[in-house]
């Protein structure tokens, strides 16, 4: 059996006012005091972070962004910089997330250089990498992964990697209702841990690889029990605290 933790990480995406986020955390936090055997984490807008933080201060909740730019400041209209998270104690940094690539440009070149500026500044990394529905009927999921692992991986020294975490999120699955077989999901998840294992093998076996395709109560146990998946990066069931508290069990299950 695996030692590594499991990570269980809602990305709230555009949702939650500051007034919401403080009572869906109020509503978490007495239900997650005590399973300390999971890594829990939010990924919340910009507006909502100082808000989150605060009300998770001390919890076993930690709280990530969802984007960040590489610079540490300069002409970047609308952009945030890792230092502007740490002063608020935000804990965490979600890159390359789908919707991030495919609706706003994000692009590997800029993920190469954001993945070891977060690391730099204290932040913990999911970063995300996945295929589309064309890419895995054409045959080319293990081609678009390994570009996007050995990219995004590129600038972070073998010594650190064991550090990241790394979202298998594909893209056909994500807000489809479609989940990947488990079949489909542990070959994924496998072959993104032999990737990071092609720069070091120790690392490989620490860092933790998480299925992100919309992961629901009623699929949770099955995925989770992969050998290689190390937990969920969860999207619309996060925003419902009975879900995500139902998938955090299933971890334990």
């Amino acid at each position: 059996m695996s030692s590594r933790k499991p990570l269980i990480a809602g990305n709230w995406k555009m949702h939650g006012t500051i007034a919401e986020t403080e009572e869906r955390i109020a509503q978490m936090l007495p239900r997650i005091a005590t399973s300390e055997h999971v890594d829990h984490a939010i990924c919340v807008p910009f507006t909502a972070l100082q808000a989150a933080v605060d009300s998770a201060r001390g919890s076993l909740l930690n709280v990530y962004a969802q984007n960040m730019h590489e610079g540490e400041n300069g002409a970047f209209t609308g952009e945030i910089s890792a230092g502007m998270l740490t002063e608020i104690d935000v804990q965490g940094v979600l890159l390359g997330h789908s919707e991030r690539r495919s609706l706003f440009g994000e692009t590997d070149k800029a993920l190469k250089l954001k993945v070891p500026a977060a690391l730099n500044a204290g932040l913990q990394v999911i970063l995300c990498v996945g295929e589309t529905e064309d890419e895995r009927e054409n045959g080319d999921t293990e081609r678009r992964l390994r570009h996007q692992v050995q990219e995004g991986l590129e600038k972070v020294p073998a010594e650190r990697l064991g550090e990241l975490v790394i979202a298998y999120e594909p893209v056909w699955a994500i807000g489809t209702g479609r989940v990947a077989t488990p079949e489909q999901a542990q070959d994924a998840l496998a072959f993104v841990r032999a990737l990071v294992a092609d720069r070091d093998k120790a690392a490989a076996e620490q860092v933790r690889v998480l299925y992100g395709g919309s992961m629901k109560p009623d699929n949770a146990a099955e995925l989770l029990a992969l050998p290689d998946c190390d937990g969920g990066l969860i999207g619309g069931a996060s925003l419902d605290v009975d879900q995500i508290i139902a998938i955090v069990d299933a971890c334990t299950r």
